[in-house]
């Protein structure tokens, strides 16, 4: 059974579907809420970076470089990152 979750979106170019795995939903709504913008909004801002793939590959990818980008020393020492809990 697929844990991916299918969501309709205003896309740039009309109404789209995605399917994402919950944790992503999550992760957009997050970054919605830190860059006060609509899930519509975000979306026409990743795909203006023109990500070589599908719309959800742009997406994961992105998500990732967001997070990745507020990372720091200190957050991953408060997270206890490295201390072998992964």
């Amino acid at each position: 059974m697929s844990r991916l979750v299918p969501r309709t979106i205003a896309a740039p170019h009309g109404r789209t579907s995605m399917r994402l795995e919950p944790e992503f939903w999550d992760a957009l709504a997050e970054i919605c809420q830190r860059e006060n913008v609509t899930l519509g909004v975000l979306l026409r801002r990743i795909e203006q970076r023109r990500h070589h793939g599908s719309r959800t590959s742009a997406v994961r990818v992105f998500v990732l470089l967001y997070f990745r980008a507020a990372a720091t020393e200190a957050g991953h020492r408060a997270a206890r990152h490295g201390s072998g809990l992964f």
